[in-house]
Formats: C-alpha cells, structure tokens, sequence
C-alpha cells in the first residue's frame, strides 16, 4: 500500500471523502464544515495522510533519506506521529523501518454540537460510504472497507429484515406442526382446530404486548426476535397440558364438568409457572437492569407472558368449551357436521368412511376398559411402547452409562467457556460491521487501542517524586504524546537546576506555547492562571499504546482492570478512557446483570414455592435438574462454537424457566404419588404428562429451525442456544429422569391402612341417565 500507484490512489480517495457535500437550503455543507478543528482551525485528519503526502513529494523530488518508521514516525517538521493503528500487515527492516504494509486505515473526526450538525454529519456518513462504494468499482484490485458512527446500529437493526421470511416460514411450519399434534384418526376426538387457536393464542399476546411497547414509547431492537419462541415454549406447553387434561376426563360428563377437571388440573402448575416467568424478566425489565436492549427485551416478554396467561384462560379455554360441545354432539372435527353412524357408511367410498371414522359410545361394551382417546398416536407411543422400555431394567445401565457421558462432555466445554465481545456476534452477517471488524483485527491487532491518560487534578509537577509516580504508572506502554518525552526533559531539568514551582509552570507554559515542535500537542496541557498572575497546570494528558494484541480479549480485559485499579489506588488522580471500553464495559454489565437478576428471581422463587408446593423434595429435584440442564447447555453451547455474550446470557435464563416448565409437572406426579413402586409412578407421570412435553417439543423444534438458515450471528447464537436448551430438557424429561427416579427417593412402600371389621360400609349408588343421550345427569350416593 505504500508504492507509488498505490499512495496516489488513496490521496486521491482522501482528496474525494473531503470534497463531499451535503445541500441544504441555500447551502451545502462539506467535510470543512463540520469536521473537529485543529488549534489552527484547520480540520483533524489522520498523521497517515500527512505521511504520504511526505512520501509522495519525497518521490517527486527523488529524495531517497525519507523513511517511514514504525509504530512512531517523524516528519520533516520535527512532530513524532504514531501509526501503529494506521498501517496494517508491516514488514520491517532494521530499527524499525518499514518496508511493506498491507493495509492503511483513514479515520474522519465530525462535530456532534447540536441536531443541525447531527443532522448533516448523519447525511455526510450516509454520502461517505456511498463515495468509498463507487471508488471501489473503478478500483477493484484494491479492498475498502467503510463504517461510520451508525453501521453498528443499522446492521445490528438489519437482522429483524432479513429474518422477516423465515419467522413466516417458522409461524407456517408450527401451525402444521401444532395441527398434526392435535389430530387423530377419531374424526369426532380429534383437535386440529384447538392446535391452530393454541398458535393463535401466543401469536395474540405477542402482538399484544408488541402493540404496548410501541405504543409508549419503546424502541425495537432485533433482540426482539427471540420473544416469539420464549412465548412458543411456555405458551404451547400449557395449551397442550390443558388438552391432555381434557383426554383424561370421562365422556359421559358434562362439557361444564370436564372443563372444570381440565382447569382443576392443569392450571394450577400453569399458573406457578406464569409467575415463575413474570418474576425472572419482571427484575429483568427493572432498574436493576442498566442494559436498554436487555431491559425491554425482558418488559416485552413479561407483558406478553402475562397476556398469554388471560388469553389461555379466557381465549383458549372458551374454544376448549365449544370443541367440546362438537365432541358432545359426535359432530365432525373439522367440518362441524354431524358424524353419522356407521351402519349408514357402509355404501359410501372407502376414503370417506376414513374422514368420518369415529367410536361412538354405545359401540364399547361394560366391560371394556380401553381409552378411547388411545388411538392418538404420541398417546399409544407413550402408554404401550415408550414407557414399558425407558423402565426396563436392560436399558437403565445404558441410561446412566449414557448421562456420564454427557456429564462428561459438558464438563469439557465448561472449562473452555469464552466471553464475548466481538461486535460481530450480534450483527447480520454480509455487512459493514463484519466486513470491517474483520479486517481490523486482521491488519491492525498488533498494538492495544489507543488509551487516553488523563490527570485531572493539580498536581506538582516540578515535584521529582510526582513525576516519577507518573512515568511509573505509564510504564510498559508506548507513549505516543510529547508530553512524556518533554517531562522526561523537565525532570532533568528541575533535578539539575532546582527550578521552584512558579519558574517552572511558567516555562512549561511558555514552552508549550511557543516551541513549534510541540504546537501540535498544545491541548496535553491545560493552565490556569491565579490571582497573583502565578500559572498552575490544571490538567494533563498523554496518550498510551501497549503492545498488546488486540484480538486477545483477556489481555485487553487485564488491561483495562489493571489501568482502573490504578487509577483508584495511584497517588495521582487519573482515569483512562478509550471507546473500545464502552463496550467491554457494557459486555460486562451485559453479562453481569442478568446473572445477577436469575439469582434474585431463583432465589425469590425458591422461596415462594415453599409454601406452595405438597412436597419439598419437588424443590430439591427440581433444583437439581436446572442445574443439570443449565451446566450441560453452557458446555455443548461452547463446544459448539457459541461464546458467553449478553444474548447467550438471556437464553440461558429463559432455560431455566423453560426446564421448570416441563420437568415440574413430571416431578410433582412422581413425588406426590402414593402406593405402588417407584417404576409404575414414573409410568404414570410419563403417561400423564409426556404427551404434552412430546408435542410442545416437537412444535418448539419445526420453529427453531428455520432460524439456523438466517443469515446472522444473532439469529445463529439464538438458534444454538435455544435448540440446545429443548434438546436437553427434552433428554432430562424422556430419559434421565424417568431412569433415576426409578431407584432414587423418595421411597414408594405401598401402606395398606387396618380397617375396623365393626365399621364397614355399605354404598348404595343411583344413577339417573338421560335417556337420549345415554350422559349421566346426576349421582345420588348413599352410605
């Protein structure tokens, strides 16, 4: 990049950028306009520039002692220019004479005084990437990567539009999903319709709550996108729960009876877990928060979990009711037509007698025991295969075998755990950003970020002890100010002649002022004249580099703690400040903050669960569950290549709702359960609520995969964190624990209670039918 050709053209790239114009009404403003001005008034542009064009008259006047060293470089008129992040890819000769770069980096400084200039420095950013854009056509051989101010922003807000058609393909493919879950063969049993309102339902309370943010005022961010599946993984699961329950009540019940059993017995855990929810991304959506995008991400989800809560309730449980009266009614699922019998089917074609398949009442004899809601398919899976073989005695060793494994495998990716903060994690993938942040630490990672020292108090300066304090808490760093050097000069110099305190800050300032060498380096210093016209040097600065690399996130991270807590122990007052650390420190309350709000709200709901639940060894289960899931998901998240960001963070949050969800209804089944062994109330728990967890997975995982195709790092760390969450609660629910209860406590010793022979009862039990419709109206029972 430093050839002749190649030093002409990126003179002539500058020559372009500075020639841009912004009209407005009776003016257009150029780069002179609104650039941050130098002491001289004249615009800041990169020492780089002022390099090549030494480079370029050197070669006109075949000048051939001009040498271009690195990372600090002298020109002509004496100035020490620091280039470490404007050259990329050196090759040096000796004594650090560059011979070759590959890359050169131009950075442009704007004003932000007030919104006219933000107004055209926004426009001036938009008409500077276009420019670099066109140059790049008619240049091809060579690479030009712009980014301004708002790339970050526009490519981060990029990947809710390119994700538009895949959560449409998603939305489509639940709804066949949810469908599918529902059906059976029984035309008259069968719930299509109750899979699509369930999909309704969730889809009703996210627009819900999207309407609410939009409507006061809150802003979208594409983290936004993940509030649809923390909706589809709870809400799902309770509208498939109450379904299930719905399978368990008798047929010969009135609606008004069956739908009190289903709300008897799934609302209740539906409830707990709803306030489970609310209360994790309650304190997340609190001041507690600091992180904006987090902090309405967290509101967003709690304001459409709680509308999910009253839309099942009142919603989805009025189409529970009115599907109901279809079944009552042996009307067509689908249809809503009357089914007729199947003595009037027997001329009609065979493919419809299949759509008109249904069991009526009178066809099952007294005696036959059979569920007629056996023949749904995940319902027989269940009863007759799955259960009778995850509790085989053949297949436990291999169970356990199978966990160790697993055990195994995460702990191998926990111990190689990274933190995130690579800008390019959480954008689109072919845009500014990547294409940019990609070739920096490529080319330019060879130095740290320039670090700005700042000493804002008086300190004294002619003090020998004060300078020392200052050259030591800058030691191991490149100092590209002059002021390091021209102290270095003053602490001779005081040593030598003993100057006092009123003779040194005056030919401090003098020199400062006055020597053209440091002109440039006027604003290190700041004075303040006193009433007796004596000079007191209020401020200074200098600038440090550390030979640090700058795609080493650790070493950058021990960097910036270190200088920090030296600038709280030091002697001398300073802070240190550069803009990379405005995202390390908000990686850091990004990271920290909600793993700081899952402890509060875990420990908040351990205690509120105390009292609720029956049995507190369902506490303990399902502690030690969460944590079973959560430490196999931060290892294979990991192993798989996904590092420990704000985003990775807030799946694995939702995990731990997600997991409780599932796995609480399981565990209380098999705790609370009486009588019998330890195998037939895992049976039991399975057979109860399998069903439901089988079909909320298999719908959470046709919806999650469209987003693996999104062309985005967001989207890809959610689908990974989000998949890898389903897959192991999914294996915990069907396999570890059916396993490990079988022969851990609590303990089931069947009690057989002593009956006094003097008090047996007698139960007389009158039954009064309704005699066209064959339904039990009403029990009087007598003892």
């Amino acid at each position: 990049m430093l050839d002749q050709h190649h030093t002409d053209l990126i003179l002539k790239l500058h020559a372009a950028v500075t020639r841009i114009q912004v009209p407005r009404p009776g003016f257009n403003y150029t780069f002179a306009h609104i650039c941050i001005l130098n002491n001289d008034k004249t615009c800041i542009v990169d020492d780089i520039v002022h390099v090549l064009e030494e480079l370029k008259n050197a070669r006109a006047t075949n000048r051939t002692n001009f040498a271009i060293t690195y990372p600090i470089t002298h020109l002509k008129d004496g100035r020490a220019v620091y280039n470490g992040h404007q050259l990329g890819g050196v090759t040096v000769h000796s004594k650090d004479r560059v011979k070759s770069a590959e890359a050169v980096q131009l950075t442009y400084y704007l004003q932000s005084i007030n919104s006219l200039n933000d107004m055209v420095a926004e426009r001036w950013e938009s008409s500077f990437c276009d420019t670099v854009r066109l140059f790049q056509k008619s240049n091809g051989k060579v690479k030009m990567y712009p980014y301004t101010s708002s790339s970050l922003r526009e490519d981060f807000q990029k990947t809710s539009r390119v994700s538009e058609r895949y959560l449409v393909t998603s939305l489509i493919l639940v709804a066949t999903m949810a469908i599918l879950c529902c059906s059976m063969q029984d035309c008259v049993r069968s719930k299509p319709w109750l899979g699509l309102l369930g999909l309704v339902t969730i889809s009703l309370a996210t627009l819900t709550a999207a309407g609410i943010i939009n409507l006061t005022g809150g802003k979208y961010n594409s983290t936004f996108l993940g509030v649809p599946f923390v909706m589809l993984g709870h809400g799902l699961y309770g509208t498939f729960e109450m379904l299930s329950s719905w399978r368990k009540t008798r047929e010969d019940q009135h609606v008004k009876e069956r739908t009190a059993a289903v709300y008897a017995d799934s609302m209740l855990s539906f409830s707990l877990t709803t306030a489970m929810y609310l209360v994790t991304f309650g304190i997340g959506a609190s001041p507690f928060t600091n992180i904006e995008a987090a902090r309405i991400f967290c509101c967003n989800s709690c304001i459409a979990i709680f509308f999910n809560y009253l839309y099942v309730l009142s919603f989805y449980g009025s189409s529970l009711v009115f599907t109901g009266y279809i079944e009552n009614n042996y009307q067509h699922s689908i249809f809503c037509r009357k089914v007729p019998k199947p003595e009037a089917l027997q001329e009609k074609p065979a493919w419809y007698r299949f759509l008109l398949t249904a069991r009526f009442s009178e066809d099952t004899t007294d005696g036959e025991e059979a569920n007629t809601y056996e023949s749904h398919l995940l319902v027989c899976f269940l009863k007759r295969y799955y259960c009778d073989w995850i509790t085989n005695t053949y297949v436990k060793p291999f169970v356990v075998l199978f966990y160790l494994i697993y055990i195994s495998f995460a702990l191998m990716g926990y111990l190689q755990v990274s933190e995130g903060s690579d800008l390019s994690n959480i954008v689109a993938t072919a845009t500014q950003t990547i294409e940019y942040t990609t070739a920096q630490q490529k080319y330019f990672s060879n130095y740290s970020p320039v670090i700005g020292f700042y000493i804002y108090e008086s300190i004294e300066y002619w003090n020998a002890s004060v300078q020392e304090d200052v050259l030591e808490y800058t030691k191991g760093f490149v100092r590209i100010s002059w002021f390091e050097s021209y102290l270095n000069y003053l602490r001779k110099l005081n040593v030598t002649t003993g100057l006092p305190k009123k003779n040194f800050t005056d030919m401090l300032r003098n020199s400062f002022l006055k020597a053209p060498q440091f002109s440039h380096f006027q604003e290190d210093i700041i004075f303040s004249k006193k009433y007796n016209d004596e000079v007191d040097v209020v401020a200074s600065r200098m600038f440090l580099v550390a030979k640090t690399m700058e795609t080493n996130r650790e070493e950058l991270y021990d960097l910036l703690e270190t200088l920090r807590r030296l600038s709280v122990t030091s002697k001398v007052k300073f802070i240190v400040f550069n803009p990379s650390f405005v995202y390390m420190d908000r990686y850091a309350s990004s990271l920290g903050a909600p793993l700081h709000n899952s402890c509060i709200s875990a420990l908040f709901l351990l205690f509120f669960s105390a009292f609720l639940v029956a049995d507190s060894l369902i506490n303990v289960w399902l502690t030690l569950t969460v944590v079973s899931v959560e430490f196999g998901v931060i290892g294979f998240m990991t192993l798989w290549k996904v590092e420990l960001d704000c985003i990775s963070v807030l799946c694995l949050i939702y995990g731990i709702n997600y997991t409780i969800d599932n796995c609480a209804p399981l565990l209380s089944t098999f705790v609370l359960g009486k009588d019998f062994t330890r195998t037939k109330w895992v049976k039991n728990a399975l057979e109860v609520h399998g069903v439901a967890i089988l079909q909320s997975y298999l719908c959470y995982l046709v919806g999650l995969i469209p987003l693996a195709a999104v062309p985005s790092n967001l989207t890809c760390t959610l689908f990974r964190c989000l998949f890898l969450i389903a897959f192991v609660t999914f294996f915990h629910c069907f396999a570890i624990l059916p396993v490990i209860l079988t022969f851990l406590p609590p303990s089931k010793k069947k009690r057989k209670e002593k009956k006094n022979p003097e008090n047996r009862e007698e139960i007389e039990c009158v039954e009064m039918v309704d005699i066209d419709s064959t339904r039990v109206v009403d029990q009087i029972t007598t003892v």
